[in-house]
């Protein structure tokens, strides 16, 4: 990791559009491993530390015009960079499976590529100041017109890429899919339209022998 101890647990992300489902998904996958006896660090992000969550509120509140792709780069990566010294970095230092729900990944696909073309950009500051991929992405995927009707049924104060419309979570998740196609030793494309314990199952499994495998070695 960049400026940070190495990592001993296992990390674990959930990825997808916005109504997909991660948030729940998260909350059943720890919940499924510490039935297993396994310590747990479920996080999110933007969030996930303080200082973290002071500028999820800059990211995902307010009108949709509110920052440029270039201004939401710089201030997802400040808020990674303090959530990896305050809670992914200590998790992991201390065995836990830590469960993110959104990371890297995200900012590779909203800011990278359907907000702007920043993908080069993007990996620079992920190598400089981040320096740690998952050993496992789930990226959940269903029809993008579900998902915002999902997104807005929420409510809250927190839509503000839903409010950029429909084009935009298709481009997403386009961008998605074509994420899970270029890392496909470490994501894991599921079919987030299911019925939500069907989906949970599968991604249980999936984290299980993952562990598994960690285990092994």
């Amino acid at each position: 990791m960049a400026g940070g101890p190495a990592a001993k647990g296992l990390f674990l992300t959930l990825e997808g559009i916005d109504g997909s489902g991660k948030s729940t998904q998260a909350r059943r996958l720890a919940a499924a491993l510490e039935s297993e006896g396994l310590a747990v660090q479920r996080t999110r992000e933007p969030g996930g530390s303080p200082g973290a969550e002071e500028i999820r509120r800059l990211l995902v509140e307010g009108p949709a015009g509110r920052w440029s792709a270039e201004t939401e780069l710089l201030l997802f990566t400040a808020a990674r960079r303090d959530h990896l010294e305050r809670t992914i970095a200590p998790a992991l230092a201390r065995g836990a499976v830590v469960i993110c729900d959104r990371f890297a990944d995200s900012t590779r696909v909203y800011q990278g590529l359907a907000r702007g073309a920043l993908r080069a950009e993007t990996d620079r500051l992920h190598a400089a100041f981040i320096g740690i991929e998952p050993a496992l992405t789930f990226v959940l995927d269903m029809d993008p017109e579900v998902a915002l009707a999902r997104g807005r049924a929420r409510g809250g104060a927190e839509h503000r890429f839903e409010a950029m419309g429909s084009d935009f979570q298709h481009r997403l998740r386009a961008g998605f899919r074509a994420l899970a196609a270029e890392f496909p030793d470490r994501c894991r494309l599921i079919d987030a339209g299911r019925d939500e314990t069907e989906v949970a199952e599968e991604i249980a499994a999936l984290a299980l022998a993952a562990l598994s495998g960690e285990a092994a070695r």
